[in-house]
């Protein structure tokens, strides 16, 4: 019997990345940026020195003029932390019943009804947070100007409000920060909170 030839899984996977892509690198891609952060995660055992591309440009050092992207800003100090760019979108989970291993209150069980199920955004590290990225596997992610809680990371990965698991998560919870939409004409911004 002849032995059957597999293509191997993680080349495979590649493949269909690139075609996901549009047969090209695009490094700005979500999907790309999410597929450079497992493979890192992968390999590392304790984060002493990481790749500068992996980390997002810290807003506060680029003009913001003619970007109509939206930014995130600490809620408690107005700091620029991250773009929209940056936002690791991930399919949502089913709800509490992904917690099923832990002990959830009814009322837990019921409140999603009607309201956002993920509240927090899961997002690619940004260069302010590389202090407290280097040498630990997981930590909390404070705000560098004021150092009020924004979040939490985990190179292993956590699991998101609405059961899904995000590997490796930087998560920074929505109540934390506001939404401001730089206008297409000027320099006037309107925040949305």
């Amino acid at each position: 019997a002849v032995p059957r030839r597999r293509v191997n899984p993680g080349f495979q996977g590649q493949l269909q990345l690139y075609e996901a892509m549009g047969c090209a690198v695009d490094s700005s891609s979500v999907l790309y940026k999410r597929y450079r952060l497992e493979m890192l995660s992968e390999r590392l055992c304790e984060p002493q020195d990481l790749p500068r591309e992996v980390f997002a440009v810290d807003p506060t050092t680029t003009c913001q003029t003619l970007n109509t992207e939206v930014l995130y800003r600490c809620r408690k100090c107005r700091r620029a932390l991250f773009r929209s760019s940056s936002i690791l979108s991930h399919t949502e989970g089913v709800g509490p019943t992904a917690f099923a291993h832990k002990r959830i209150t009814e009322s837990a069980r019921l409140s999603g009804n009607g309201q956002e199920k993920c509240t927090s955004y899961f997002i690619e590290p940004v260069q302010w947070m590389e202090p407290a990225l280097l040498g630990v596997m997981e930590g909390q992610l404070l705000c560098p100007k004021c150092t009020s809680k924004l979040g939490s990371f985990s190179w292993r990965g956590d699991q998101c409000s609405c059961g899904r698991w995000v590997t490796p998560a930087f998560q920074i919870h929505k109540s934390r920060v506001d939404e401001v939409r730089t206008l297409p004409v000027g320099n006037f911004q309107t925040a949305k909170t």
